[in-house]
């Protein structure tokens, strides 16, 4: 059994209403990115307003948006540096009013870049928190007040990064698809909560549940490593599995999200996805 972190519910944020949402695991190809831009459009059709967030150095959240690396617009690694005073040495001249991208879909963005990769470097000399660094630039610019949702796509990695995500947000979704190398990876992550947990600055996020993805419901080992995860992860919601099917794929391969598509084979994928977007909003809800 996986402790699981859940904060008051009768707190209250002073920096506005917004939620703040990762998808999280340390095992890497697992569809984590995929599963962040259909997240982040399932909550823009249920009528919200969402940021996206990508704080993987690997930028492929930002890919799927058509953005890449070299954008002369600057990244979140600018504006991450651009917050602290004591890193004043390393500041540009990044503005979140124009790294922020804006699509046809409600849905805007502020994009990764390479330089994400040399994020702990960069800051392992200030006195501030270093953890608290995405916490206090969402604080800063009221960014919870601007959006109802911010969905952050992290790295798989168990670094700086991931504990400024963590830091950061209300909840978390853990993608995984039924193997034995992603259960170590939700173990992995799910000890970095524990040590926020310890730490004791913030309180760490809310456990919103476990994606399956990749779901090969034809294989018994599958079957048998998906009953095992769910043995572990039992006091969180487990998710519908997410079958592999190719329109899935096609939809990542031309940048588009399942909410793209009218076909009937985008149908089952909308619903699943919708499912878990209600049930984010209806947990993250209750912490008002």
């Amino acid at each position: 059994m996986i402790k699981l972190f859940n904060r008051n519910q009768n707190s209250t944020n002073e920096t506005g209403p917004g939620k703040v949402i990762a998808l999280m695991n340390q095992k890497g190809g697992v569809g984590k990115t995929t599963m962040a831009y259909n997240m982040a459009h399932a909550l823009g059709e249920m009528g919200h307003k969402v940021l996206c967030i990508d704080m993987d150095p690997q930028f492929n959240f930002s890919l799927l948006f058509g953005q890449d690396s070299d954008s002369e617009r600057g990244n979140i690694h600018h504006l991450l540096i651009n917050s602290v005073r004591e890193l004043k040495a390393l500041h540009t001249d990044t503005f979140l009013s124009e790294a922020i991208i804006k699509t046809d879909k409600g849905i805007d963005l502020i994009p990764a870049g390479q330089e994400l990769s040399g994020f702990e470097l960069s800051v392992a000399s200030i006195n501030a928190p270093r953890q608290l660094i995405l916490k206090k630039f969402i604080e800063q610019n009221n960014l919870r007040s601007m959006y109802d949702y911010i969905v952050i796509d992290g790295p798989p990695t168990l670094g700086l990064l991931v504990v400024n995500i963590l830091c950061a947000c209300d909840g978390v979704l853990f993608p995984f698809i039924p193997d034995a190398f992603s259960e170590q990876g939700l173990k992995n992550i799910h000890g970095v909560l524990e040590d926020i947990e310890d730490m004791g600055i913030v309180s760490a996020p809310k456990v919103l549940g476990y994606i399956p993805n990749l779901y090969e419901n034809r294989r018994k080992k599958t079957k048998e490593d998906f009953e095992a995860i769910k043995a572990i992860f039992n006091e969180g919601t487990i998710f519908e599995p997410f079958a592999n099917k190719a329109s899935f794929a096609k939809s990542m391969a031309n940048k588009k999200s399942v909410f793209d598509y009218k076909a009937n084979d985008y149908k089952e994928l909308q619903g699943q996805f919708l499912t878990v977007a209600r049930s984010v909003e209806s947990q993250l809800g209750q912490m008002q």
